[in-house]
């Protein structure tokens, strides 16, 4: 089934949670993924923000879709700067206080109404909605029921107008899902509303509206690394040559092999349509409908036809074959013809996607909106299990894969497997994932045969995206002030993976550069001299009143900030989750007034130069 669009909750306070979370249950039954962010902290939520104004236009900016309980007013005066075209903008619902009343504000067309009236009737409340047709007729004339596609929506407005002001309009047999509205009929009237697989020229929106069933796809074969444009044009070319509109097409569809091929989602996503993928077998299957069979395509792929075979496969036996293969320089192209419109469940297998998240420390403030959206959106959560439980309420437990300590392996290869059997993926780390994380470790595997202990051709395929997220040396210099202000490195003092005698040559040559070095790693129950001796390599370049900044669980409610000097850092102090940041010879502590920074006011930084400068002009 086709994931529906993750929305967002956004809460003005704890007065109005438990709404909130009724509003959350209502949308996750109808299938949504969902985030509750509240403003200040509110237990339970995934997301907390200080500024509601603020907030609300960030969400809008990222194209999240969002349930406001706000006054109406208060959304609008965040928004309104924003505002461009009608056309893109995200759905957006005002949700009064009481929950009496639900207020589709923008994006009505887009899934606003629609929500509108599913929050209402969960909430007993009233559906506010405006747009005249909803209004009229409980329909959207140019949002037709999943399956069905307006051609020349954007020029569709006066058309509209005339038919909910009364007017009498002819419509087409085939339209079945008008059968039941209020609009005014006359089978000779002077516009209609037309059912139609062929093009229908710009200038006719003046007097009728025309709706393609999308009942085609698109089979597709190309060579490997096509131009997107290239494969783009061929198909629009087909689709032009047997005068069948783009409208029409439900589906994109190709053999597996090509699921990470980038043209053909490029495409899809022109189209607008879910591009699916068959195996050979599956094509295979098709042998007897196919009308341009290939050994030379058996040999090279394992079935006798690509473009018609997948166009066959996703039509499915009461399909057909419409339009034979054509052939370009570099693609093929067929059209098969589905005996219904492809609505939510779709034939074949969708590509599965694996998003490596670094979440940041702790601390939701500090976790990316691309973060959260990918998590939300997530069908599966796979993480060690203290980074799942940072994540909140976020990692409810249908989706959570728990993994220990030490199976890092098993992690990233059990994320890449799922992905590959068509799931969305999301690989939480802490920090940056490609930071002493699991983002290294798949790519590793994904460079690896699978009789190398690496994965399977269809893990490989998987769409792969690395989130960033802050890493504990960017949260400890920035608690403390700015020590990573000039030149820096990271040395991992753990031995399990590197020799000490290479980490000692790291640590030296840190030394030898004057670089500011954060350590990762620097202790553990049973390592307990590796810190120790670098604390010695480093006193050899350094002086004994170098700041050293100590921070352990950044982010987090036990959070514990110290500040030490080279010559003091004792490793008693120190754990696993601290990360130890040592500054240059050129690094400065600074104590300010103001007790609650860095450790009981003391900070470091690092100047980078402009002390020059600022001299110069001073002397000037």
């Amino acid at each position: 089934m086709e994931k529906l669009m993750p929305i967002t909750i956004v809460c003005p306070s704890a007065a109005a949670g438990e709404l909130a979370v009724s509003i959350k249950t209502a949308l996750k039954n109808a299938g949504h993924p969902v985030e509750l962010h509240g403003k200040g902290e509110i237990e339970g939520f995934d997301v907390s923000f200080a500024d509601s104004l603020a907030h609300l236009k960030g969400l809008f900016s990222q194209g999240r879709a969002i349930v406001a309980l706000y006054a109406s007013g208060i959304v609008i005066r965040a928004l309104a700067p924003l505002l461009d075209s009608k056309f893109d903008e995200p759905p957006v619902l005002a949700v009064a206080r009481d929950g009496k009343s639900v207020v589709p504000l923008l994006g009505g067309h887009h899934g606003a109404n629609d929500l509108a009236h599913l929050l209402a009737e969960a909430l007993s409340a009233q559906a506010a909605v405006t747009t005249a047709g909803d209004c009229r007729y409980r329909l959207a004339l140019d949002n037709p029921p999943k399956g069905w596609k307006l051609q020349h929506a954007k020029k569709a407005a006066a058309v509209m107008a005339r038919i909910v002001d009364g007017e009498a309009v002819s419509v087409s047999s085939d339209l079945d899902w008008l059968d039941n509205s209020e609009i005014a009929r006359a089978d000779s009237a002077a516009i209609s509303l037309d059912a139609s697989f062929a093009p229908v020229p710009e200038a006719s929106t003046e007097t009728s509206l025309t709706y393609s069933p999308q009942k085609l796809v698109v089979g597709v074969g190309c060579e490997r690394g096509i131009a997107a444009a290239d494969l783009i044009t061929h198909i629009e070319s087909v689709l032009a040559s047997n005068s069948l509109a783009p409208e029409a097409i439900g589906l994109l569809a190709s053999i597996d092999v090509k699921m990470d091929e980038d043209a053909i989602h490029q495409a899809a996503a022109h189209f607008a349509v879910p591009a699916r993928f068959f195996a050979a077998e599956e094509l295979e299957a098709e042998k007897e409908r196919l009308k341009n069979p290939s050994d030379v395509v058996f040999a090279e792929v394992g079935c006798h036809g690509v473009a018609e075979g997948a166009a066959l496969a996703a039509a499915g036996p009461e399909g057909s074959l419409l339009v034979a293969k054509v052939k370009s320089d570099k693609a093929t192209c067929a059209v098969g013809l589905a005996a219904e419109p492809f609505k939510a469940e779709m034939p074949g297998k969708k590509r599965g996607s694996l998003a490596v998240i670094g979440i940041g420390p702790g601390t939701p403030y500090w976790r990316t909106p691309q973060a959260t959206s990918l998590i939300a959106s997530a069908e599966k959560l796979v993480g060690y299990k203290f980074y799942l439980d940072l994540l909140g309420p976020m990692a409810d437990d249908e989706r959570r894969c728990d993994f220990p300590m030490g199976s890092e392996k098993d992690r990233c290869r059990y994320a890449l497997e799922e992905a590959g059997k068509g799931h969305d993926v999301a690989l939480i780390c802490s920090g940056d994932g490609g930071i002493y994380a699991m983002g290294a470790l798949v790519m590793e595997l994904l460079d690896r045969d699978a009789d190398n202990g690496g994965v399977s051709d269809a893990a490989k395929r998987v769409a792969l995206t690395h989130v960033p997220g802050i890493s504990a040396l960017q949260a400890a210099s920035a608690r403390f002030g700015a020590l990573l202000g000039h030149d820096f490195c990271t040395i991992s003092l753990s031995d399990l993976l590197t020799p000490w005698e290479t980490i000692e040559q790291r640590v030296n040559a840190a030394a030898e550069g004057d670089f500011v070095v954060a350590f990762y790693n620097p202790v553990s129950k049973k390592r307990r001299t590796q810190l120790l001796r670098a604390k010695e390599i480093l006193l050899t370049k350094r002086p004994e009143e170098t700041p050293v900044l100590l921070a352990s669980n950044l982010g987090r409610p036990d959070e514990e900030l110290k500040m030490r000097t080279l010559a003091t850092l004792d490793i008693e102090e120190i754990d696993m989750l601290t990360v130890v940041l040592v500054g240059s010879s050129q690094s400065r502590p600074w104590r300010s007034g103001d007790r609650s920074v860095g450790d009981n006011g003391w900070m470091a930084y690092t100047p980078r130069g402009y002390a020059k400068r600022i001299d110069g002009e001073n002397r000037e």
